[in-house]
Order: C-alpha cells, then sequence, then structure tokens
C-alpha cells in the first residue's frame, strides 16, 4: 500500500539565496540531509551545535527570519566558543584598521626614576632604554618629582631649585628657589604648581615664614603663601576646569574661585531673610562690607563698609540690622530692606545679646553675664532709634539671660517702615565720641580729619529699571573697586606731592632771604617731641617706598607689610598736619 506523499516533506528544501545561486555538487545529499552535513559558512556557527541554528521559523514554513549578519569580517573557526556563539568583534578589526591603528599608536610611556644615581627617564616598553631628551640630573638630592595630570610637564626638586619642563621637547619652563621642597603636585589644568616644605620657626620662637606656595607656571610667579604645619592634606585641591579650588584650615574649609586666592577677610555673619529669597553676608577686614545677595549669589545691594560683624532681619523680613558687638563699641544701622534706605543708628554699648521682638518693631539688646560680669542689664529699643525702657541690675547682682515669648507667624501682620523716630520718656542713649589724641602744638590748630580706611558708601548692585545690563559679578566689581582705588591714591599721591613742592619751596625761598646762602638751617619747630615724630613719620614713609618697589619687582610681600602700604595715605596726612602747625 502506497501512502500518499505529505505535501509539506514534498516541498524543496529551504535555503537562503546565495546558496541557491551557487551550483550542488551531483554527489551532494539532499533536503535534511543536506542541511544537516553541510559545513558552515563563513560568519555562522558550525552545524554540529544544535544550539546555533541556521534559520528560524515562525508560523508557516514559507515565513523564514535569517540570522542579521554580522558586521565583522568573517571569523576563523578558532575564534569560535565552546558554545559554538562568534564572540563580537569591533568595528574596524581587519587589516586596514589593523595598519592604520599601528600607524597612529601612542608613544611609549616614559618612567622617572629617582635615587642615589640621580633623577632620569627611561623609555617604557618595547625599549626600555634611557631617554636621551630629558638629561640626567646626576644630583643625590632629588627630594620629590611629580607629573602633570596630562603627562605634559614633569617637576622636580634637585636640593637646590624646582626645575618644571616640557616632557615633549625637554624644554625648561621654569625654576623656583626653593631648596628644602619635599612636595610637588600640578593642578588639574597646569596653571598652578603647589610646593610643600616642612615648617619652621624662628629660634626666639616667633611664628615662621609660609612653607605652602602656589606658583603660576607660565610666569613664574608666586601667587599665594600659606602656613602648612602638617604633610598630611597638605595641598588644596581644585575643580577639573579649576574654577573652584579649596583648602583645609583646621576644622574649616576655604574656598577660592578661579585660581584668585587674595582672602577678603574672615565671614562673620550670613544670616537668611525670613522670605527665603535672599540672604546677608557680612565680611571683611574691619570696617567689614556686608552685602544681600539672591538665590543665584548674585549682589543685590552692598551696604559699603561699617564696624560690624553680625546681621539681623526682622520676623516679617522688611527691616535689617547690622550690628557691631563683643570687641566692637555696639553701632548698629537699621535698614529698609525693600527701599534699601537707612533708617536708624542706634548705640548698644558693651551688649552680648540681640534680638528683635516678635511684633517686628523693637528690639532687645542685653548684658549678660557670664560673658560680662558688670554693667549687667538691657534695653528696649524701637527701630527708628528710640530707646523705650533700660534697666540696669545692681553692682552686687547679675543678669544671665533675656528672652521674648515668640509667636506663631501671622499673629503680627507686618506694618508700613517708619523713619520718624517714636517718641520716647528716656533721652538718648548715644555716647559722646572719644576725642583722638592730639600733640600739643596741633592742640590750639584746626582739626583735620584723617583715616586709616576710606568708608566705602552702600551700593545697589540691582539693574536699573530699563536696563539691560546684568549686574556685574564680584570679580569685575572686584576689579572696579580696585581701579578706582587706584584711581583716587594716585589723585591723592599728586595732591600730597603738590602741597609738598609748594611748601619746600617757601621755606626755600624764606630760608634764602634770612639765612646767608652757604648755610642752610634745618627747619624745626622748637618742640623736640614733635620734631621726633616728624622724624619717624619720614623714616616709615621711607620704608613703605621701599615696600613698593619691592612689590613691583615681583617679591611676595608679607600680611603686615600690606597692611604698612595701606597706612601711607594716614602717615602723609599726619605729616601734613606736623609741618602745617610749624
Amino acid at each position: 500500500m502506497v501512502r500518499p506523499t505529505d505535501r509539506r516533506t514534498a516541498r524543496p528544501p529551504l535555503r537562503s539565496r546565495s546558496s541557491a545561486r551557487r551550483p550542488l555538487p551531483a554527489s551532494a545529499p539532499r533536503g535534511a540531509a543536506r542541511r544537516k552535513h553541510a559545513p558552515p559558512r563563513a560568519g555562522q556557527p558550525p552545524a554540529a551545535n544544535p544550539r546555533a541554528p541556521q534559520h528560524r521559523f515562525r508560523g508557516s514554513a514559507r515565513r523564514v527570519t535569517r540570522w542579521r549578519p554580522h558586521s565583522c569580517p568573517p571569523l576563523p573557526r578558532a575564534t569560535w566558543t565552546s558554545l559554538g556563539r562568534p564572540r563580537r568583534c569591533s568595528p574596524g578589526s581587519g587589516s586596514r584598521s589593523q595598519t592604520r591603528r599601528a600607524k597612529m599608536a601612542p608613544p611609549a610611556p616614559l618612567l622617572a626614576v629617582r635615587g642615589s644615581e640621580g633623577l632620569y627617564m627611561v623609555n617604557g616598553p618595547p625599549s626600555f632604554t634611557e631617554n636621551t631628551a630629558f638629561q640626567r640630573d646626576s644630583g643625590k638630592n632629588c627630594k620629590a618629582v611629580a607629573f602633570s595630570k596630562d603627562g605634559s610637564l614633569f617637576a622636580w626638586c634637585n636640593g637646590e631649585k624646582v626645575n618644571v619642563v616640557n616632557v615633549t621637547s625637554a624644554e625648561l619652563l621654569c625654576s623656583f628657589d626653593l631648596p628644602k621642597a619635599v612636595c610637588l603636585q600640578f593642578s588639574p589644568k597646569n596653571n598652578v604648581l603647589a610646593t610643600w616644605q616642612a615648617y619652621t620657626t624662628a629660634k626666639d620662637g616667633t611664628a615662621g615664614v609660609p612653607n605652602l606656595q602656589l606658583h603660576d607656571v607660565k610666569t613664574g610667579k608666586c601667587l599665594k603663601s600659606f602656613i602648612q604645619k602638617k604633610m598630611q592634606n597638605w595641598c588644596p585641591c581644585w575643580a577639573d576646569d579649576e574654577s573652584i579650588c579649596a583648602r583645609n584650615v583646621n576644622n574649616e574649609v576655604h574656598f577660592f574661585e578661579n585660581n584668585n586666592f587674595t582672602k577678603n577677610g574672615p565671614i562673620y555673619d550670613v544670616v537668611w531673610n525670613p522670605n527665603s529669597v535672599e540672604f546677608c553676608a557680612v565680611y571683611g577686614f574691619m570696617p567689614a562690607k556686608a552685602t544681600v545677595f539672591n538665590l543665584k549669589c548674585d549682589p543685590v545691594f552692598d551696604f559699603g563698609t561699617g564696624p560690624r560683624n553680625a546681621a539681623y532681619y526682622s520676623p516679617h523680613g522688611h527691616i535689617l540690622v547690622l550690628a557691631g558687638f563683643g570687641n566692637l563699641r555696639g553701632q548698629m544701622e537699621v535698614w529698609d530692606v525693600k527701599n534699601y534706605k537707612l533708617i536708624s543708628k542706634p548705640v548698644a554699648s558693651d551688649s552680648t545679646y540681640f534680638a528683635w521682638c516678635p511684633d517686628g518693631e523693637h528690639i532687645v539688646t542685653a548684658t549678660c553675664a557670664p560673658r560680662l560680669r558688670v554693667s549687667n542689664g538691657y534695653k528696649i529699643w524701637h527701630y527708628t532709634g528710640s530707646l523705650l525702657h533700660n534697666y540696669e541690675v545692681s553692682s552686687n547682682e547679675e543678669m544671665w539671660q533675656v528672652s521674648w515669648q515668640p509667636f506663631l507667624d501671622g499673629v503680627f501682620p507686618a506694618k508700613a517702615v517708619k523713619y520718624q523716630a517714636v517718641p520716647s520718656e528716656l533721652p538718648s542713649a548715644e555716647p559722646k565720641p572719644a576725642q583722638a589724641y592730639r600733640p600739643p602744638a596741633l592742640r590750639n590748630k584746626p582739626v583735620t580729619s584723617s583715616k586709616l580706611h576710606e568708608d566705602e558708601p552702600p551700593q545697589n548692585m540691582k539693574p536699573q529699571s530699563g536696563s539691560s545690563d546684568k549686574p556685574l559679578s564680584k570679580t569685575a566689581l572686584k576689579n572696579q573697586r580696585k581701579h578706582e582705588a587706584k584711581k583716587a591714591a594716585k589723585q591723592s599721591v599728586c595732591l600730597q606731592e603738590a602741597k609738598a613742592d609748594a611748601n619746600q619751596d617757601s621755606t626755600q625761598s624764606s630760608a634764602s632771604q634770612n639765612a646767608p646762602r652757604s648755610v642752610v638751617p634745618a627747619v624745626t619747630s622748637g618742640d623736640p617731641e614733635v620734631d621726633k615724630k616728624i622724624k619717624n613719620l619720614k623714616k616709615k614713609l621711607k620704608a613703605i617706598e621701599q615696600l613698593k618697589e619691592q612689590a613691583a619687582a615681583g617679591k611676595q610681600l608679607e600680611k603686615n607689610q600690606l597692611e604698612k602700604i595701606q597706612k601711607e595715605s594716614a602717615l602723609l596726612q599726619e605729616l601734613e598736619d606736623l609741618e602745617l602747625g610749624l
């Protein structure tokens, strides 16, 4: 009995287009046998592995899903895994890509060797020979070496100097006279080289010189020097783009922007406005500055300089008090925050405590023990400057604390700001200003004011209405103030020189009329104390001129030397007053 032929088995076997084009030999098996024993084509797994099928059928036998051809060149059998699946190869693994990669092969890394034989560099694999471009340093006192992050620069200390060279050309870029440096490190973008040497003090016990120095690699100039006693964590940390530099100082972290290591003094206080959209910072050397910043840290308003070290916002955030307590006299400045207008300037001497009343209109200042054990008491003020109540404890008693009762927000509504002082039954508490010392020769002369520091006026940092100008950045404002200060100082020096020339001409003319030409008598006041003071002032001014010449020559000055230079205008004014009194 002959069974009918199955239509599916009677069909010719399915095969790819490429196999259909190739003629099969006469001895080749047909159907499933041919598919079973056919040799694997290039780029496909061996047919002997049942887990690597050639085709996958979905639905009817006519619908075939093939393996997507691999983008890599055909692989030899040796690259097949034990599971029969091909390993992935990267694009361009053919002979042409291999040739291109061989032509663009990276250079062999250099190996820096430091020892008793000196300092030299060895070429990496495959040569392992000494690099001839870098000249061997045969000294035996090489204490530190450092490559830059990208490997383009190399620095070392040979016991005499710190040298920096270009690794590729072996060109000496700069050198620093730091024979005792034992730690070196480059900043991420090779702009700064940090060096550290052991900290030492003088024999008399005074503080030593700064031992951590930051140098500009391009100019060789010392940007800043610090005292870093411990080697642990000695080097500052930079962001990859060098926009921020951080340095650990005791229990603080100091941040610097764009490698500008000029310190603008300490930060005394930072407080947020209750509206949470701005904050006020009190900072800088005395007289300190106070500035309001927005959420983007852009300056909104600069209150100028003054004797202050604390800031207090009212509960409603519409009034700000800038005060100077502690070692300051207790001066307070009350500002209208909305319009940035000064309301009053009361003085609360010897205060150790300050607090706003929850109503947003009254203030309490107190002198409490144990901070101060004399003159204990408290005062209640109106923000317009009126003293409403004053209580002092007896001399044998102490007051330890005062505190307002708190209330929830909204209990006391905000009121319009007043500028006129409210009436009070108590007299004004403003102390009499202390008079400055004047020498006997000047006590009958008109008083001329002279200050060690010129106060900076308040300045609105917001762009004016109708103007598209953005507020200046902190760096731009600083440069602008420096330029204005230099301009003012130059004008002051020119004025002083003109006055000095006029005085000298008048003195010489009077001397030539009253004395023989061969003798020029010295101008004296007749008071030995005044003459001695004039001589000392001239000596100080001469020393300041020498310091300015050293700074112009590129020498890094110490903090006390910079302070001496800042006192030049005051010394000139004092000398002028003494000479005018002769």
